[in-house]
């Protein structure tokens, strides 16, 4: 029988400690998150690929010259509500999955979907989900190959919760994690923050903006492979979906042993995203994102890499917004407008649940 949990060694006393069961902040990507990665589920099945912790796993099959390096990850997706602008539960779910291969450096190859159904689906929902799928699939050039069905009493559950599994193949010598980041690097963002966020809670909440906002969700390989068309040299990919860049970049710092210092001024924020945020309290930094990555690459290949992306239609708007040092280590700053500096620290919780 395995030992009870020891929570005396768990950093966030709040609620872990003083309430041992799960509620919505384990799933946001942030303290709470990761501290169930780090102090339940590591230990249960802690191997080598797993302790790098990226949005995938990248193993050897056979050997020597023949030896091929495919990269793997597995996602569940409980978005509420289901259809949102800009794309529903089923393109997010694809595009969630390749983006998390394309990460590794990946080519996304196949996915596999499992389908939680509620009793009482409309059919007709259930039909533009798949299409959706069925699209977004094509459009990334993959191809879904099994998949699995299961149906719960209705009252337990929103619908339709979704799980995907990928496979990609990762070309030779191509080394791309989160432990990666190097003093030196500089980072990259490829567009505008915020927008799948505030797109869910747009029409969760029935909000209206002043200006429409759509979620950015999109596939990233394209993108990926365009970036290391110009140069493998790249250190870090990352797709900063839960949590948003904030999570993304601590994550990264503290994977890495590095500091990571961005400049507020340089965020590519949309002006509503950001009046967003001003109405509702949120930092948008911290706000999820579905068609962006933060690239980490050394500065002698910086320039070529940022005018890849902004060639392709997902980069268009990729920009530098900060810097590797190896000060202060496992620590992320923002430099603000007016020339200070504040610590960008991991939530405890989440700002917004059930976003992907």
């Amino acid at each position: 029988m395995a030992e009870p949990l020891n929570f005396a060694g768990w950093t966030c006393p709040v609620p872990l400690r003083n309430h041992p069961n799960i509620v919505m902040g384990h799933g946001g990507g942030g303290k709470m998150s990761a501290e169930l990665v780090e102090h339940l589920f590591m230990p249960a099945f802690r191997n080598a690929a797993l302790e790098i912790l990226g949005d995938a796993s990248v193993v050897a099959i056979g050997r020597g010259e023949r030896a091929l390096r495919l990269a793997l990850t597995t996602d569940s997706f409980v978005v509420r509500p289901l259809f949102f602008p800009g794309g529903n539960i089923g393109d997010l779910a694809v595009n969630g999955t390749v983006n998390d291969l394309a990460m590794s450096g990946a080519r996304p190859l196949f996915l596999t979907a499992g389908f939680i159904l509620e009793e009482g689906m409309p059919l007709d929902q259930l039909g533009v989900i798949a299409e959706s799928m069925a699209a977004a699939a094509r459009a990334a050039g993959v191809t879904l190959v099994a998949g699995d069905t299961k149906v719960v009493d209705k009252g337990h559950g929103d619908g339709v919760y979704i799980n995907t599994s990928g496979v990609g193949l990762v070309p030779d010598g191509l080394q791309i994690g989160p432990h990666c980041a190097r003093p030196g690097d500089v980072v990259i963002v490829s567009g505008e923050l915020g927008l799948h966020g505030i797109a869910i809670m747009s029409v969760r909440e029935g909000l209206e903006f002043g200006a429409p906002i759509e979620s950015d969700c999109a596939p990233l390989n394209g993108l990926v492979a365009g970036m290391l068309a110009v140069t493998q040299d790249v250190h870090v990919l990352r797709d900063p979906t839960r949590g948003g860049l904030a999570s993304t970049l601590n994550e990264i710092a503290r994977s890495s042993q590095v500091g990571i210092v961005y400049n507020e001024n340089k965020l590519p924020v949309p002006p509503a995203v950001a009046a967003a945020c001003d109405m509702l309290g949120l930092d948008p930094v911290y706000v999820a994102n579905e068609g962006k990555l933060v690239a980490i690459v050394p500065r002698a290949v910086a320039e070529s890499i940022l005018a890849a992306m902004r060639s392709h239609p997902l980069g268009a708007q990729a920009t530098i917004i900060g810097q590797v040092t190896d000060q202060h280590p496992g620590v992320v700053v923002a430099r603000t407008p007016i020339g200070g500096t504040r610590v960008v620290d991991l939530q405890v919780g989440e700002q917004l649940p059930r976003i992907c």
